[in-house]
């Protein structure tokens, strides 16, 4: 997919949201009443997206290595999740916002993949927002999964084919890459794709965040320059002049 022309706001937005378990425990709740308000969260945020003219926001919702945490956790995600698909879908269609579920889907439950796949048809005509929901997912299978789509396809591993393989080859690369909850690192999470992000690191926990705290975030990006590889005085040459100016990230092909 084509890159957007830039402006100095982001078009796409990445998220870790991390803290929903500690959350609750400062509360003495249990760890599923934070996953509970991580929803209320994200819903919180979508809305925030929307009103800021952001096009695409991808957050972390369960990584690949997930699943080793205590069964009543997982299990209790499960049905949370299985119960928000079902309760935001037709608000989230109301709102003009497009909804993928992105990671591998075979160690889902057939209900859960169901409900996958009906959230995404039914928002399937919107064209605002772009919303992807990073279920089951890792940045080390999904470019081993690009990696063997390739393969299997005969074509040479190139970066370009290994881009367009990969589960979110149909957003551009994130801009801004935002992880809540104070831990300084991005966890398996668009390995790839983060390559040229600017990454913003924030002590509030996930059920915290909120539009003040996506507008810091916002305001930190739009703070730094972003070079691509070039220099400063490369991006500084006027729009006359015959060396090309980079206002955004490298295309990326269809």
């Amino acid at each position: 997919m084509t890159t957007p022309v830039l402006s100095n706001m982001p078009y796409h937005v990445a998220i870790v949201m991390d803290g929903n378990g500690r959350w609750a425990g400062k509360r003495f709740l249990p760890r599923i009443a934070g996953h509970k308000q991580g929803v209320t969260a994200l819903r919180r945020c979508v809305k925030a997206c929307v009103a800021r003219g952001i096009g695409v926001l991808t957050v972390f919702a369960f990584s690949s290595e997930n699943w080793n945490r205590p069964e009543e956790e997982v299990s209790g995600l499960m049905d949370l999740l299985a119960r928000a698909v079902t309760s935001e879908v037709a608000e989230l269609k109301q709102n003009g916002v497009r909804l993928y579920f992105v990671g591998e889907r075979q160690r889902l439950s057939p209900t859960m993949q169901t409900a996958f796949s009906h959230a995404e048809d039914t928002t399937a005509s919107n064209t605002g927002l772009v919303l992807n929901v990073c279920f089951n997912y890792g940045g080390r299978w999904d470019i081993a999964q690009a990696a063997q789509k390739v393969s299997d396809s005969g074509q040479p591993i190139t970066e370009l084919a290994l881009d367009r393989a990969l589960a979110l080859s149909h957003v551009p690369d994130p801009d801004l890459f935002i992880r809540t909850g104070g831990e300084l690192r991005i966890s398996n999470f668009l390995l790839w794709q983060a390559a040229y992000a600017e990454l913003h690191f924030t002590d509030k926990l996930w059920p915290e965040f909120d539009e003040v705290a996506l507008d810091e975030a916002i305001a930190v990006f739009r703070s730094r320059e972003r070079r691509f590889g070039q220099t400063s005085a490369q991006l500084s040459v006027p729009p006359d002049s015959n060396m090309p100016v980079t206002s955004g990230q490298p295309m990326r092909a269809v």
